[in-house]
């Protein structure tokens, strides 16, 4: 199991303690489909902690004590994990803490969906006040893969905004906006790649309608400038329209900073480059940043380009990968 961030947890004991004890009073089998000495060894390494039996030579490890007292004579309570010092659920950090109850609504673990809805209804119950929630973060073929996520990690008006775009724009943006959401709760590297990539993509698909051709290479600052060329800069009509068009031609010049900024960011700590093995990664605030920075850039752009269409060269609403 991952040994998380090295912080105070935000998801408390009592927390924990509510979770444990309203599955157990539900008859809640984290198992499923596996013995428990099968579920557990997924995310701990069972012979490599202790055993608790005085027959060490029978049962030399935790695996085989797991087994000997609850796959071959159950003579352990259920929920007997919960407390087990050697697992030490109630201190885990939260990323292990959350991954444990991921794992019990893994498709492998788990088929039936209404148990895993009243599993996460339990969960997310006591999860929230904590600012977390056990949600869909991936999908093997059409099978969801849970895992812990921050609630409202992107503002709600950011992540509204951000997909009113992708409905415009299809799927492939969608999927860009779910996983930049989703990654924050702990791959931040993906989170900071797939920030440089959502606005790459809304600064193609702009270039493209408006029928202007695609810089050859793949400088963000320069397709970002680009993308701002392409745009108008102050409504018609606006009073005093000379005084302010600098101002405003400021403010949007420095998107294209925000853009060198969001590149050189991507190149350190984001996802597409190969790091060293002690590569030190940011912290998630830094990525929270990121992710913010580029859904506002992202749909301003769009909005700007939405708003003011001129003359479109093409429009393909709702295509899966824009060209």
């Amino acid at each position: 199991m991952g040994n998380g961030i090295n912080r105070p947890n935000q998801i408390a004991e009592p927390t924990r303690r509510n979770i444990a004890d309203e599955l157990r009073l539900r008859n809640f089998d984290p198992s499923g489909r596996l013995d428990e000495v099968s579920f557990l060894s997924r995310m701990f390494d069972l012979k490599s902690l202790p055993t608790t039996d005085y027959r060490t030579r029978e049962f030399p490890d935790m695996a085989a004590d797991v087994w000997q007292h609850r796959v071959n004579n159950r003579d352990w309570d259920d929920g007997w994990f919960w407390t087990d010092r050697r697992l030490n659920l109630l201190h885990v950090p939260d990323d292990a803490f959350l991954q444990f109850l991921g794992e019990m609504v893994h498709p492998i673990i788990r088929g039936d969906a209404g148990e895993r809805e009243a599993f996460l209804e339990v969960c997310n119950r006591h999860l929230a006040p904590e600012g977390w929630e056990i949600a869909v973060v991936n999908t093997v073929g059409s099978h969801p893969i849970y895992g812990g996520r921050r609630i409202n990690l992107i503002p709600a008006a950011a992540v509204a905004d951000a997909r009113a775009v992708a409905e415009t724009l299809g799927n492939y943006v969608a999927k860009q906006v779910t996983r930049m959401e989703a990654a924050l709760s702990g791959d931040l590297e993906l989170a900071i790649g797939t920030a440089k990539e959502f606005i790459e993509t809304v600064c193609r698909t702009i270039l493209k309608e408006r029928g202007t051709d695609l810089p050859k290479d793949d400088d963000l600052p320069a397709l970002v400038k680009l993308t701002v060329k392409s745009l108008p800069i102050v409504p018609d009509g606006i009073e005093d329209k000379g005084k302010w068009e600098g101002t405003v031609v400021r403010l949007v010049n420095n998107l294209s900073s925000a853009g060198q900024s969001l590149a050189e960011l991507r190149n350190a700590f984001g996802t597409g480059h190969g790091k060293d093995a002690a590569h030190k990664g940011l912290d998630m605030h830094h990525a929270r940043l990121i992710v913010h920075l580029a859904t506002t850039v992202g749909v301003f752009l769009y909005e700007a380009h939405d708003r003011n269409p001129g003359q479109l060269a093409s429009r393909e609403v709702n295509s899966d990968i824009p060209a």
